[in-house]
């Protein structure tokens, strides 16, 4: 399985990770952010608050060592952003997912509109690949609603471990659209993910009907959101890797966020659900969601700049450690053996893909 991350996923997305064979698992939230890294121009970013900019790092830039651990310790800090971002948007029950999602595309094109004044790159892209940035906005903006609706309709670890398994679907599109090869490991991969999912799910034909805490429909509608979210990130990252680096990563950002703010406000008036949110609580975690998702794509790029896709891909696994953590803190919840045999399946999974991939580059 050729692996990629949750958010995933999501945005600059909520999946933030490189677009190569190298990839590492687990994003959903954010899978572009790599692109940044072999972008031309040099200069001081004031998003990336380094120099030259993280997007537009030149190889030479590449040749003074880092800190021993540094790359690790960023991948530490995407993780932990990212599920804090996942976190807030479960404490946000009184505002839906979909709008969620529309406050978001309003902050950071907010903040994407000057980085492409700054860098000249025009709005709309060549010709030629259009209609993949197209696509790319919309199926990245639709993962991301499917996503923060599984956040608040499962339980917080139930929705994160299920977004892990979009390297299945990547690897499997990437076959089929890429002509990439599809070994017996990655087929191994998968079966181990599918097991996982499966024991987070616990249809009643199998597991009957006792050991799921809520309503199982609600349940169920939950993960059919989370494994809607693993197919169009993984759809995301394929359209990504087909653009490769001919495009700005800024500008597939900006599709990202124009066509997401106009499809959420399509779907907003025709199921009647927006309103502001009366609390100032759900304001301010409203403005955090998009703040530490921002934080946790800059690290994750900054972490696949000075660290192997290997054990970047590895550390990420602790998106899913952070949300049984909160899980339990937060919601007081304890997660069920049922869960954590799923987390372990999908994790393994992932892990191993990454291992793989990091032999082989390494030969």
């Amino acid at each position: 399985m050729r692996p990629q991350d949750s958010a995933g996923a999501m945005e600059l997305e909520e999946t933030g990770l490189p677009l190569t064979d190298d990839a590492p698992p687990g994003a959903s939230e954010e899978p572009a952010a790599a692109e940044a890294a072999g972008a031309p121009d040099s200069g001081r970013c004031w998003l990336c608050l380094s120099s030259p900019c993280c997007s537009r790092t030149e190889p030479e830039a590449k040749k003074k060592a880092p800190c021993p651990g540094l790359g690790l310790f960023y991948t530490l800090l995407s993780a932990f952003c990212f599920s804090v971002s996942s976190l807030l948007v479960k404490k946000v029950q009184d505002v839906h997912a979909v709008e969620i999602s529309a406050f978001r595309c309003v902050l950071q094109m907010l903040i994407v509109l000057p980085c492409l004044i700054y860098r000249k790159t025009g709005f709309i892209g060549p010709k030629s690949h259009r209609i993949f940035l197209i696509l790319r906005g919309v199926l990245g903006s639709t993962s991301m609603m499917l996503i923060y609706y599984a956040f608040q309709t499962m339980a917080l670890a139930d929705a994160t471990v299920i977004t892990f398994s979009s390297p299945v679907f990547t690897s499997i599109f990437a076959w089929i659209c890429l002509k990439e090869k599809y070994s017996p490991w990655d087929a191994l991969f998968t079966m181990f993910t599918i097991a996982g999912v499966i024991l987070i799910v616990r249809p009643p034909f199998l597991f009957g009907s006792s050991g799921i805490e809520e309503s199982y429909s609600v349940h169920l509608k939950g993960t059919f959101a989370a494994i809607g979210h693993a197919v169009f990130a993984a759809s995301t990252l394929v359209i990504l890797r087909k653009m490769g680096k001919s495009v700005d990563y800024f500008l597939t950002i900006w599709y990202y966020v124009v066509l997401g703010l106009v499809e959420t406000v399509i779907i907003l008036f025709i199921l009647g659900e927006w309103s502001l949110p009366y609390c100032g609580l759900d304001r301010l975690f409203l403005i955090l969601i998009a703040l530490f998702g921002l934080g946790a794509q800059i690290f994750i790029t900054k972490a696949l700049q000075i660290e192997k896709a290997g054990p970047v891909a590895i550390m990420r696994t602790m998106d899913v450690v952070f949300a049984f953590i909160f899980q339990i803190i937060f919601f007081n919840n304890v997660p069920t053996w049922w869960t954590v045999g799923g987390a372990v399946c999908v994790v393994a999974s992932n892990v191993g893909a990454a291992v793989r991939k990091w032999y082989q580059s390494s030969k």
